[in-house]
């Protein structure tokens, strides 16, 4: 599997076939929860205490993405913008698309913050 396409499915950024997460996405109350170890090779996801803290910078980077985007659509498409309806269309926005936003910034974090991993092929 490519490197992209296992970013994208939660694998493992060392042997791009255990799941990073225990539940899936779509269970809104264990969307967060990981795994301490891949179940197929066994690379320990949190190398070091603290290591995903570097993560709200991905999160970070989305929030503010988001508000430029949403603002782009909302004053081209008028002149006349309610700052009200801004504000709680990026608000709303940005809560569904929460845990999203965690999971991504999380595995983004381990794809590219953590250059000692390498791809290895089958193990």
């Amino acid at each position: 599997m490519g490197g992209f396409a296992a970013l994208l499915k939660g694998k493992c950024p060392q042997c791009r076939e255990g799941n990073v997460f225990k539940y899936s996405g779509l269970n809104l109350k264990n969307f967060k929860e990981l795994n301490e170890t891949c179940p197929h090779c066994k690379v320990k996801f949190e190398s070091e205490p603290g290591f995903f803290w570097g993560a709200m910078y991905f999160s970070y980077a989305y929030s503010v993405a988001t508000f430029i985007i949403i603002g782009f659509f909302f004053f081209t498409l008028s002149d006349d913008v309610n700052l009200t309806y801004y504000i709680g269309t990026v608000i709303a926005f940005t809560l569904i698309t929460s845990p999203l936003s965690f999971r991504m910034s999380r595995l983004l974090m381990m794809y590219i913050a953590a250059p000692y991993r390498k791809y290895r092929g089958k193990q």
